[in-house]
């Protein structure tokens, strides 16, 4: 294990014992909102400080298992204790330098995914139905929820537009890199002459915000337009001027809601979709300078990053941000994103680490 990995996690173990004395203390205990602070980093700070103390008890074991070599009536179980200690020392150091990469606190909210045709025409739209098929697919598998925000289906099947939230744990967490452009290569339904056509949608993932931390925006700042929603929903959905279209007129960001009967309820999503945006915006500019110093191995999840290629006649995906190519596409249109996101997450956590490891 590296000295930089050892300090951090023996400061870890300081702290533990610093905060089972401070709760222990009447004064303290007396100030409920200090004592929730405190309980909240005491809930952090002990599976750290647990997992390295047994880290240090095998490293002893270890040692104690080297000594008895030399003893020819201890030294087949000294063998067997040096096997056992190493191996769990292996696993305990890949579990603690996890346990100690910075947490994004947005990880485990709920998330908007949104999905938007780009170029390629109507075909783009049909592979913007694909993809939200896939996500789908995967979400039900994740046993999280979705609710339809807004969309704007296209005249032959697909989306020009579609916004989604989804309701679950760890949902942003494990979402967050799907934001981007997805190029698709295949032969469209309406091709007569069987060619391969390039076409692209773009995908945004945006945490939902939590109501205490979410932007602050001033009404004068807003153009809220009502108009009648269009698509499912029966008669009544689109006799009212139930739909809400909200525009934040300094950044030119828009948020739309029709999903609802309710012109109030329409309203109140479509607004929680702005401060998403907005608060993305501010999220990506932040990043955009931070970029500038070093340029992620994930990178900036804009928009306009080309980072996956759905390549049909080959039946191969490729995340371009990880030189990741697998020969499984029609597994993966079906849902099974497992392989791929778990990728992403390892090529975060090393990225995570090796900056660890550059600032200590």
């Amino acid at each position: 294990m590296k000295d930089f990995i050892r300090q951090q996690l023996a400061r870890y173990a300081d702290r533990l014992g610093e905060l089972d004395f401070l709760l222990s203390r009447e004064d303290i205990m007396g100030d409920m909102a200090q004592y929730r602070l405190l309980s909240r980093e005491h809930a952090e700070v002990t599976p750290l400080a647990n997992r390295w103390a047994r880290y240090q008890q095998r490293e002893t074991d270890l040692a104690a298992a080297h000594e008895l070599l030399g003893d020819a009536e201890m030294a087949d179980m000294a063998r067997e204790e040096i096997a056992q200690a190493e191996s769990e020392l292996v696993a305990l150091d890949q579990e603690l330098q996890r346990l100690l990469l910075p947490k994004d606190p947005d990880d485990s909210r709920h998330a908007f995914l949104e999905i938007r045709a780009g170029t390629g025409g109507d075909e783009s739209a049909l592979f913007a139905g694909d993809l939200l098929r896939m996500y789908t697919r995967y979400i039900d598998r994740q046993g999280w929820k979705t609710e339809i925000v807004s969309e704007s289906p296209s005249e032959i099947g697909g989306y020009k537009e579609i916004v989604i939230r989804v309701v679950g744990e760890q949902v942003y967490g494990r979402l967050r890199f799907e934001s981007g452009g997805h190029r698709v290569q295949r032969v469209p339904a309406t091709e007569t002459q069987g060619r391969i056509h390039t076409s692209a949608c773009t995908v945004a993932v945006l945490p939902e915000p939590d109501e205490a931390q979410a932007v602050q925006i001033n009404p004068a700042d807003l153009r809220i337009d009502t108009y009648r929603a269009s698509g499912a929903g029966g008669q009544h959905i689109n006799k009212t001027d139930s739909a809400v279209r909200i525009t934040h007129i300094p950044t030119g960001i828009v948020a739309e809601c029709q999903d609802d009967r309710s012109q109030h309820r329409n309203k109140a999503k479509a607004l929680q979709v702005l401060q998403a945006r907005i608060q993305e915006k501010e999220r990506s500019e932040q990043a955009a300078k931070d970029a500038e110093q070093r340029r992620g191995l994930i990178g900036s999840g804009d928009r306009s990053d080309r980072i996956r290629t759905y390549n049909f006649p080959q039946g191969r995906l490729t995340d371009h941000r990880i030189n990741l190519t697998l020969y499984k596409l029609s597994f993966i249109m079906e849902g099974d994103l497992d392989e791929v996101l778990e990728a992403l997450k390892q090529a975060r956590e090393a990225e995570q680490l090796a900056d660890l490891e550059q600032r200590a």
